[in-house]
């Protein structure tokens, strides 16, 4: 018997199995999908929540230093940051005008005095004349004008001459308090103009928080309203502060409202140019909050994913929204207090689809019925 080719076996096989493959591709059922995990969470109190704005350290007293005089800056003594006392000597001017000034007042001064030493005496010598009537009193007179005169003359020279020294005296730029060189806005060699900023310095004690609030948020917000502020350096400690002023106009640029904080911090413990955060109470539009990652977009609004404890399924919930704060946000209704609701990964979810509730341990939550929404 001759035996088959090599091509006739792969057809035999292939024939024998295509029925079995047909046979397994006609079932009626699909296999069942799995369960997904989920991070779920309840709602929190909206007491809690708060929203957050970056701030800068700032001294309550910051004054910018300027000559009362111009001339040509020739030292420079102190540079950014440097702590100085009251009475130290930043920077000094050219002081040889002012010194040649003071020297012509001087000279003014001496001319004054010895026009009214000559006028003295011409006084006393014509007073004496006028007794025994040697002159008429007309001259008399014309003779206590002049002296009084000359003492105008010896006064008016003499207050130029102080004008002059203290415009020398000018040429040094002294701290007026104790505090820290903030900036520094001219270098040696510039000519400065009177009253242009040299220097600004942060006065010692009580420091601040500036930072800017949104319009939309300026409204609902006074001063005196009690925040608190964490400094970047030390996130796990947080001081009580109260809002100290909020300015009246937007900044035309960014369109914000400055505002300052006091803080009651220890001294030392917050520094200048510090990065910090100020947490404004969360306003109480609702009494409970969600995560920002919660939520989703069904039909153009804001909705959760809410576990149904009974089908072990989620349900897309709308729900209406305050205003969003740092990381969560308050629900003004459609969502109960007691709900497990999907802390993240929404997105991956649809309506009606399998869950396995889990807690951040990667732990199961036992999901109990939630009462009727708010």
């Amino acid at each position: 018997m001759r035996s088959r080719s090599p091509a006739a076996a792969r057809a035999v096989l292939l024939w024998s199995i295509l029925p079995l493959a047909l046979a397994g591709c006609g079932g009626d059922t699909a296999p069942e999908e799995a369960a997904r995990p989920v991070l779920v969470t309840r709602p929190m109190s909206s007491t809690h929540t708060a929203n957050a704005f970056a701030g800068e350290v700032r001294a309550r007293e910051e004054s910018p230093l300027s000559f009362r005089v111009g001339g040509k800056l020739v030292e420079r003594k102190v540079d950014v940051g440097a702590h100085v006392r009251q009475g130290d000597v930043l920077a000094v001017l050219d002081p040889g005008d002012l010194q040649a000034q003071a020297r012509a007042a001087q000279a003014q001064l001496i001319a004054a005095e010895a026009e009214l030493g000559r006028a003295r005496a011409d006084q006393a010598r014509f007073g004496k004349l006028a007794k025994d009537q040697l002159v008429s009193r007309s001259t008399v007179d014309a003779q206590n004008a002049a002296a009084e005169a000359a003492q105008g003359q010896v006064n008016a020279a003499r207050a130029n001459l102080e004008v002059a020294r203290n415009q020398a005296a000018y040429s040094q730029l002294r701290a007026p308090r104790d505090g820290v060189i903030a900036t520094r806005n001219a270098e040696a060699g510039q000519v400065v103009a009177a009253g242009q900023t040299v220097f600004s310095l942060a006065a010692d004690g009580v420091r601040e928080v500036a930072f800017a609030l949104p319009e939309g948020m300026v409204a609902g917000i006074k001063a005196g309203q009690p925040v608190q502020v964490e400094s970047w350096s030390q996130p796990d400690k947080r001081w009580n502060g109260r809002i100290r002023e909020i300015a009246p106009a937007a900044d035309p640029a960014s369109r914000t409202y400055a505002a300052r904080v006091t803080v009651d911090a220890p001294a030392g413990a917050l520094e200048l140019g510090q990065s910090a955060r100020v947490y404004l109470a969360g306003q109480r539009n609702g009494d409970i909050a969600v995560p920002l990652a919660a939520l989703q977009r069904a039909g153009g609004r804001s909705a959760v994913y809410v576990v149904d404890a009974k089908s072990s399924t989620v349900k897309l919930v709308p729900i209406q929204t305050g205003p969003y704060g740092e990381d969560r946000v308050p629900v003004k209704n459609g969502l109960a207090a007691d709900a497990w609701i999907v802390a993240a990964g929404g997105h991956l979810l649809r309506d009606g689809q399998k869950v396995v509730p889990v807690d951040r341990d990667n732990r199961p939550v036992a999901v109990a019925a939630a009462s009727t929404a708010r």
